[in-house]
């Protein structure tokens, strides 16, 4: 029962559950997983201040192997973790970042340029379509048009065998403790990932023969070497790349796609937003806001290597805390009137560095956070001077598990003129 509730209504049911038992719940969403979810703000604080020795998030992101591989700095604790954090870390800050908003806004003028006008369209289709052209030209350096569409589609093969409800239950079903199972649905996806692979080696050999510029990220991380002086294997480029497609991609398009969702309903922010397009902080107020009211992901983990008190509970090893970033940003007492969508709030009285998680905290921060921000605001500001978005006149979408995501259950239906 947990387990079909949590994957067809899954905010209901993050809801019903806090209100039922409070502020700490326990959810066993797989056979030999023990999840403690909380919004308690001090457990919150506690997790990511943390001893990261004491909670590992690699251990509790262990479903995401079949996808991410072995290697990835998602999946990584300890002096691993930091030395692989850190070598993914530098292409995403200060000028480098800054580079790729051309690139952006490029692509996004290009897929805003055909959309219908005048009838409803899904925009999360449009919204991944983007994400991923931005993370194959501006991640993958695939410059060949050909190659970079072979490459997208077998990577999107991936991602949308996670995408169903009916695969979500089953997969999460057929898991145990350490990760994948066996079955139909694992079979397809590891056949998908193998052909996906394919393409990825191919890439890392042209890069390698020095075909394509070095100016992207793959650049970045051919060029780079460790405390020996040694370049990363082909396993450890794979794994890191498909880290950057999940963390970039399908999080930063469904988070796109619930912005312009909700602007559509929202008829004082709209005029807002087109009396000044070039309004960056109201531009930037209504990204956070919109990932405040629709946070992609619905909780973050961490597995404990021993026994740890988070309020009134003492919490044995093994068990994984998961500070719920759904209902921390529904706090009343953290964001009065919560379920209104109200962008001042971030201009009036930003909130605390551990009352706004949409990228987790700490040191396992998502390391693509500044990136998936400025990507976001570029969209937002390319969409507002381009079309004019008309107001909605069904209710609000409802959430619905896509994978990993919190996902507009009909794709954040929109129209333009």
């Amino acid at each position: 029962m947990m387990a079909t509730g949590f994957v067809l209504k899954p905010a209901q049911f993050f809801e019903a559950c806090q209100a039922s038992v409070g502020e700490y719940f326990t959810l066993r969403p797989s056979p030999g997983r023990v999840l403690v979810v909380t919004s308690d703000p001090e457990a919150v604080r506690a997790v990511f201040t943390g001893d990261p020795a004491k909670l590992l998030a690699g251990r509790a992101n262990a479903i995401l192997a079949p996808l991410v591989g072995s290697r990835s700095v998602l999946l990584l604790d300890g002096a691993e973790h930091l030395r692989e954090r850190r070598r993914l870390l530098a292409p995403f800050h200060g000028e480098r970042l800054q580079r790729t908003r051309r690139a952006i806004a490029e692509i996004a003028r290009w897929h805003i340029a055909g959309w219908p006008r005048g009838r409803r369209f899904p925009a999360l289709e449009s919204m991944q379509a983007i994400t991923l052209e931005v993370i194959m030209r501006v991640v993958f350096g695939v410059e060949d048009q050909r190659r970079r569409e072979r490459l997208a589609r077998a990577l999107r093969r991936q991602l949308d065998l996670l995408s169903s409800r009916a695969a979500t239950l089953g997969l999460s079903l057929t898991a145990g403790p350490a990760g994948p199972g066996r079955g139909g649905l694992w079979e397809l996806l590891f056949g998908a990932r193998r052909q996906a692979d394919r393409l990825i080696y191919e890439q890392l050999e042209l890069r390698r023969r020095g075909h394509g510029a070095s100016a992207d990220v793959l650049g970045w991380l051919l060029d780079a070497r460790d405390e020996r002086g040694r370049p990363p294997t082909d396993e450890q480029l794979r794994d890191q790349l498909m880290t950057l497609l999940v963390a970039g991609h399908e999080t930063t398009a469904t988070a796109l796609a619930w912005t312009l969702e909700r602007l559509t309903r929202e008829r004082d922010v709209l005029e807002r937003l087109y009396a000044d397009p070039s309004d960056e902080r109201y531009i930037d107020a209504v990204v956070r806001e919109a990932l405040r009211l629709r946070p992609v992901l619905p909780a973050v983990a961490r597995q404990l290597a021993c026994p740890m008190r988070f309020g009134p509970w003492l919490l044995p090893a093994g068990v994984q805390i998961a500070p719920s970033i759904y209902l921390l940003h529904r706090r009343a007492d953290l964001y009065p009137e919560p379920q209104r969508f109200l962008p001042e709030r971030f201009l009036e009285r930003p909130p605390g560095t551990y009352e706004w998680i949409p990228f987790g905290g700490g040191v396992r921060r998502c390391l693509g956070a500044s990136f998936a921000l400025l990507e976001m605001r570029t969209v937002l500001a390319e969409v507002v001077r381009s079309v004019r978005l008309l107001p909605a006149r069904a209710g609000a979408e409802r959430v619905r598990r896509r994978g990993i995501t919190f996902a507009p259950a009909r794709g954040g239906l929109i129209a333009v003129r």
